[in-house]
């Protein structure tokens, strides 16, 4: 038997892990707390170098410059973003559940074959595809459109791969096989057993594309030309390019990606139950 370790030992252990743990932390911290602060400077307070005070408190006039330029289109843009992100998000984690939970509960032909190729698309970086999607767009006519940049949201490969892990370890075969022994069909199977039991990896999906989604840029740049179809990314890109020349869009550019970073924080706060659920689901299996 192995002697056990000494107090000591084990309490400078204990300290090394926390003091790391404090240094990551505050490292993580570290750029908020300078958007936090720096949101509440006007542009003399930002160009001195001394965002890290309070002094000078400007949010409230930050506020309402950024409410009020160029007609408001800022919030436009927030709009955007909700539109592209929430709708995007959903509507990409109910096809991803669905097609997860079709590749662990079905036989069909060719069936691992298909799924190699969704793991292959795995390895494919989002921004290679966004020149051919852009001419399949523009072959269709719906360049410049909320759907150009919609419509390719809708395909996350590895949503799929995470979702069949899920089924495979949610859902058991024999309360499906006692649904279709009451007379449920496939669909209300899928509905009403299958998705419950699912919710823990629909939601963690949905966090992960939201997130995606919300700080996409390049898709949105390639695809966008009309400036009332942007979304926060490529808005706050726009006043950001300005800045050089108009010193004075420093304070919106900060405020506003400070407004920006809400909905995430509210997202996974308000879903944390779930995701929480879902990232440890694996250690119990």
């Amino acid at each position: 038997m192995s002697p056990r370790p000494a107090p000591k030992n084990r309490w400078l252990s204990k300290t090394a892990v926390n003091g790391a743990l404090v240094l990551a932390v505050v490292y993580m911290l570290f750029p908020l707390i300078w958007l936090v602060t720096a949101s509440t400077k006007d542009t003399g307070g930002l160009l001195s170098g001394n965002a890290f005070s309070f002094k000078g408190f400007s949010l409230g006039h930050n506020l309402s410059e950024l409410a009020s330029y160029g007609g408001g289109v800022y919030f436009r843009w927030y709009g955007n973003s909700l539109l592209y992100a929430g709708v995007g998000a959903v509507l990409c984690s109910l096809i991803c559940v669905a097609a997860g939970y079709a590749f662990d509960k079905y036989e069909f032909r060719g069936k691992e074959k298909l799924f190699g190729l969704v793991l292959l698309g795995v390895l494919v970086p989002t921004t290679a595809l966004a020149l051919p999607m852009y001419l399949l767009a523009s072959k269709i006519g719906i360049v410049n459109t909320y759907w150009s940049v919609l419509i390719p949201v809708l395909v996350n490969p590895f949503g799929v791969y995470l979702a069949r892990v899920f089924s495979a370890g949610y859902i058991p075969n024999e309360a499906l096989e006692a649904a279709r022994i009451d007379g449920a069909g496939e669909l209300r199977t899928f509905w009403s057993i299958g998705m419950p039991m699912m919710m823990p990896g629909f939601v963690t999906i949905f966090l992960f594309q939201f997130t995606a989604i919300w700080n996409n840029f390049f898709l949105p740049l390639v695809m966008l030309s009309d400036r009332d179809l942007f979304p926060l990314s490529l808005g706050l890109y726009s006043w950001n390019t300005n800045t050089h020349s108009e010193p004075s869009f420093y304070p919106l550019v900060v405020t506003g990606s400070l407004l920006a970073v809400i909905p995430l924080i509210v997202a996974f706060v308000s879903l944390q139950r779930h995701w929480k659920a879902g990232l440890t689901a694996g250690s119990v299996k």
